[in-house]
């Protein structure tokens, strides 16, 4: 689930090896498991916060993984649980953007080249100049890594306002939906969450971009 790269290195070369293949899998589930050991511990709100935060810039575990832990632990405080997440994220993806704007030659490539992404970065470029912000919209709802458009929306000096109004908006609606569904539904949603998440963001996407391409016609 949630926003992280394929750690698996291109084929070629030892960044082809498989034993780094495997010991980055390892690396990345014992990072994994030690997000969700939060939750039973009484750090878990202030390790969300932290999470929420790191992962819009350079983490590689998405804040969901503890979001729902704690939301099946305390189902009432699902709304609030939900609002650290968002707000958090959105000041992560500020964090990521300031990497973008004055430090991309000195950090923001490292945290590229740490994913295996620069192919994808320059993708990701392309598609700025074509969607604006309807792509930083589209990453903070999505499974999309997050981290590279926070970057990449410095590096292409997007409207810092515009940048934020959109973050906080994907993001909420990414962590409150999530933590909505938990609180009505409980563990059985849990289980269809950790399994079909990727493609309920994505259909959810199409039927919002969908809702305003209907609206826009009908105007």
């Amino acid at each position: 689930m949630g926003d992280t790269i394929d750690p698996t290195p291109a084929a070629g070369g030892s960044r082809g090896s498989p034993f780094k293949a495997v010991s980055r899998w390892h690396l990345h589930r014992r990072m994994y498991d030690w997000v969700l050991h939060w939750a039973d511990t009484r750090y878990g709100t202030p390790a969300l916060f932290g999470l929420s935060f790191a992962e819009s810039s350079f983490f590689p575990i998405p804040p969901d993984v503890l979001l729902i832990a704690l939301v099946l632990g305390a189902r009432q405080r699902w709304f609030r649980y939900a609002l650290i997440c968002t707000v958090a994220s959105a000041l992560g993806g500020l964090g990521g953007y300031l990497i973008g704007y004055g430090l991309f030659e000195t950090v923001g490539r490292k945290i590229i080249a740490f994913y295996q992404a620069e192919q994808y970065y320059d993708r990701v470029m392309d598609w700025y100049r074509r969607y604006d912000y309807w792509i930083v919209f589209i990453a903070a709802l999505t499974p999309i890594p997050y981290k590279v458009f926070t970057i990449a929306s410095g590096v292409f000096h997007m409207n810092l306002l515009g940048f934020s109004l959109v973050s906080i908006v994907g993001r909420g609606l990414r962590f409150f939906a999530v933590a909505a569904l938990l609180y009505w539904f409980g563990p059985p949603m849990k289980r269809i969450i950790d399994r079909y998440f990727d493609l309920l963001c994505v259909v959810f996407v199409v039927l919002l971009v969908g809702g305003f391409l209907v609206i826009k016609l009908v105007r």
